[in-house]
C-alpha cells in the first residue's frame, strides 16, 4: 500500500468532513436566522464536526472509498459522503416558502464560499512558492465547489430536490413518496455521461473564474 496515497486520501477525507460540517452549519444557521430554532436546540448551529457526523455517511463510506482507491478498485474513483440532516420545522419559519428555499440553499452556499476561500489559499501558496500548499488547497477547493453543485441536483435527498418541492408547492407527502427512490435514482443519474460532464464543467468553470479573480490560471 502506497503511504503517499494513504496520506493524500486521509487529507482529502479531512477536507470532506470540514465541507460537510460547513454545509450542515449553513442550513442550521440560516434556519435560525429565519425564525426556526429547532437545529439550535439540538446543538447543530455549530462548526464542531462531532454534532454533524453520520456514522455511515461521514465515517464508514468515505473511508471505504479511500481504501478501495488504494487497492486500485474502480469503485474507489470518487469520494462519497454525507452528514446528519439538519432538522427544520417549516411551521416556525417567518416566510415559509421563501425561507425554506433560503435554508435549503445555505448549505451549497457554504460549500461555494469555502471553495472561494480555499482558492484564496492557493494564491497564498503561490506567493509563498509552496507547491504542496497549492496542490492541496486546489484539490480541496475543487471538491468543495463540486459538492455545492452536486447538492443542487434535483434528486432526493439532495438540496436541489427540496428547492423543486418549494417552488412547485409539492406536498411533503408527495415528495416523501418520490424520495423513497431518490438514492437509486441518484446512483443511476451519476452514471449518465451528460450529468458527469455537467458537474465537471460547471465546477471547473467556477474554479477557473474564481482563480482569475485571485490572479491565478486554474484552467
Amino acid at each position: 500500500m502506497d503511504a503517499k496515497l494513504l496520506i493524500d486520501g486521509l487529507i482529502l477525507y479531512l477536507g470532506l468532513v470540514i465541507m460537510l460540517t460547513c454545509h450542515e452549519f449553513g442550513h442550521a444557521w440560516m434556519a435560525l436566522r429565519c425564525g426556526d430554532d429547532t437545529a439550535q436546540r439540538e446543538g447543530r448551529v455549530s462548526l464542531n464536526p462531532l454534532v454533524h457526523i453520520d456514522l455511515l455517511g461521514t465515517v464508514l463510506l468515505p473511508l471505504l472509498m479511500i481504501f478501495l482507491s488504494l487497492t486500485g478498485s474502480n469503485l474507489g474513483g470518487f469520494l462519497l459522503g454525507w452528514a446528519k440532516p439538519v432538522p427544520v420545522n417549516p411551521n416556525n419559519l417567518r416566510r415559509p416558502r421563501t425561507d425554506d428555499i433560503l435554508v435549503t440553499l445555505a448549505g451549497p452556499w457554504m460549500n461555494l464560499l469555502l471553495g472561494i476561500a480555499l482558492i484564496g489559499l492557493v494564491r497564498v501558496g503561490a506567493a509563498a512558492h509552496s507547491h504542496t500548499l497549492m496542490i492541496v488547497a486546489f484539490r480541496m477547493a475543487h471538491l468543495s465547489v463540486l459538492l455545492c453543485f452536486f447538492n443542487l441536483l434535483p434528486i432526493p435527498p439532495l438540496d436541489g430536490s427540496q428547492i423543486v418541492r418549494s417552488v412547485t408547492s409539492m406536498t411533503y407527502q408527495t415528495y416523501n413518496e418520490f424520495a423513497r427512490y431518490g438514492f437509486f435514482i441518484l446512483i443511476i443519474a451519476l452514471q449518465v455521461p451528460l450529468v458527469q460532464q455537467l458537474l465537471d464543467g460547471v465546477t471547473g468553470a467556477t474554479c477557473a473564474t474564481v482563480g482569475r479573480m485571485f490572479g491565478l490560471g486554474l484552467g
